[in-house]
């Protein structure tokens, strides 16, 4: 008899469409694969972190990821992506057990699905930019990314992927990360989150790697 397997819950709060299309590609995926050694339920809402933290019932302490983009050096967003944090500690203190992380990426999450085709260090002038590389490593021709996130076109790139495409990502990532710090740049800290004003940089991966850390797929490895 075949043993049933119990699931693991991650929880997120998301700020566009194509967070939530990727983390319900990546639960399908995880779900289907034989070798995986739990199942995973992914609760992903498309809530800022306070609203999302009021909407949810829990009893026992939980870690929310909070996938956010550093969109550009604009003071408009600068602002933006520090409002975010605040709000990620002000859901911490609403007395609900819940731990905000920090998912963000820089320039944007499309950083984070690049990395799962090719690496990644350029540092663009424009989040818009990203746009050659898309249809370079998923073979597409999209005129912008406007049509790249249309939903068809980007589950079509999602098709494109596969078990071995994410843990290829969360090791580019950690590439990333490694190579900020080796270039001396300045990690920045604001109400305990950690981030670089460079891009690329992200921590969205470190989300994804914790899901594939419990599932067995990988080991642990030093940050």
């Amino acid at each position: 008899m075949i043993k049933k397997k119990s699931t693991q819950k991650y929880y997120f709060s998301v700020e566009g469409e194509t967070e939530q299309w990727y983390l319900k590609w990546l639960q399908d995926l995880i779900n289907s694969t034989e070798a995986s050694s739990y199942k995973v339920s992914i609760d992903c809402s498309p809530k800022k972190p306070i609203k999302r933290a009021k909407s949810i019932t829990v009893t026992r302490k939980i870690d929310i990821y909070h996938f956010f983009d550093y969109e550009s050096d604009e003071q408009i967003h600068v602002q933006r992506f520090l409002n975010t944090m605040d709000d990620m500690k002000r859901a911490e203190e609403l007395g609900k057990q819940i731990k905000y992380k920090s998912g963000y990426s820089n320039f944007t999450f499309d950083l984070w699905i690049i990395l799962h085709m090719t690496d990644c260090y350029s540092s663009y002038v424009d989040r818009s930019k990203y746009i050659t590389l898309i249809n370079r490593v998923f073979k597409e021709n999209f005129q912008s990314m406007a049509e790249y996130k249309e939903e068809n076109n980007f589950k079509r790139c999602l098709k494109k992927m596969d078990l071995s495409s994410v843990i290829d990502a969360i090791n580019r990532a950690r590439k990333i990360m490694k190579r900020n710090r080796e270039n001396g740049y300045t990690f920045h800290k604001y109400k305990g989150y950690r981030y670089y004003k460079e891009n690329p940089s992200l921590a969205s991966w470190q989300a994804i790697e914790k899901n594939l850390l419990d599932c067995k797929f990988i080991k642990k490895q030093p940050i």
